[in-house]
């Protein structure tokens, strides 16, 4: 079986049966090998589906603390060697805020703290990272934490502008809470102004106008490939209506 999986990775019969002589004990009663080797197949193809499933298929169905342990830490492998592996992104979701929580993480707001710091930090090496971004915005909205808690973040990501990131002038105090973009990162980046877009658009108001001017760079400069859908946000918003 094991060949014929590690041959036929791309196949889902192949993995829904191998989980049937799983679920029969036709591979012993150790769930921890079972792991390691949809490690060695997701090895060859790292962002495999099917693998994918049904390693997070093993994982709740035994839903043993042994197992989750090092979950996370293999997340973390996968993503330092490709950050935009949106797989390895998902994963972590799964692991972190849905069938990998552990009753040891009870204080939830410390794990979205940490899980902010781990996503910024990478959005700050690979700004254009359309993986890291989502995963943003799924802790954010999974957490029902407004965007505006980190619009400090995202503004030196809006603009290629040295003086507007650095408001003025370059800053000689790190901002642990709000890393800057890396080096030569190819700025704007048009995951950020959409954000921020996002958080003018939830303000309401006279914010309004700010967030339409936004989704209008991002149609007919940053993101034309998607011109036709930030016309439709434009056509789409509500403004507001002004007493006399």
């Amino acid at each position: 079986m094991d060949e014929l999986a590690e041959k036929f990775l791309k196949t889902y019969q192949v993995w829904h049966h191998r989980r049937l002589l799983l679920q029969r004990g036709v591979f012993g009663d150790s769930p921890a090998a079972e792991l390691a080797f949809i490690a060695q197949a997701l090895a060859s193809d790292v962002k495999n589906y099917h693998t994918w499933a049904y390693r997070q298929w093993v994982l709740a169905h035994f839903n043993q603390d042994a197992l989750w342990a090092g979950e996370l830490r293999y997340v973390e492998d996968m993503l330092e060697e490709d950050i935009r592996n949106n797989s390895a992104w998902n994963h972590r979701f799964f692991v972190v805020f849905a069938s990998g929580i552990r009753n040891e993480e009870k204080d939830r707001a410390d794990v979205v703290r940490r899980e902010l710091t781990f996503v910024k930090e990478k959005i700050a090496l690979a700004p254009n990272n359309a993986s890291a971004w989502n995963y943003l915005h799924g802790v954010l909205e999974h957490s029902e934490t407004p965007f505006a808690m980190l619009e400090q973040f995202v503004l030196p990501f809006t603009s290629s502008s040295p003086t507007i990131r650095g408001e003025g002038k370059e800053e000689s105090v790190v901002d642990l809470e709000n890393p800057r973009p890396s080096p030569g990162a190819d700025l704007p980046c048009p995951a950020a102004i959409e954000f921020l877009a996002d958080i003018h658009e939830a303000a309401g108001g006279d914010e309004i106008p700010k967030a339409v001017s936004l989704w209008k760079s991002l149609a007919d400069r940053y993101d034309t490939t998607r011109k036709r859908y930030w016309e439709y946000r434009i056509s789409d918003i509500h403004y507001p209506v002004r007493a006399d």
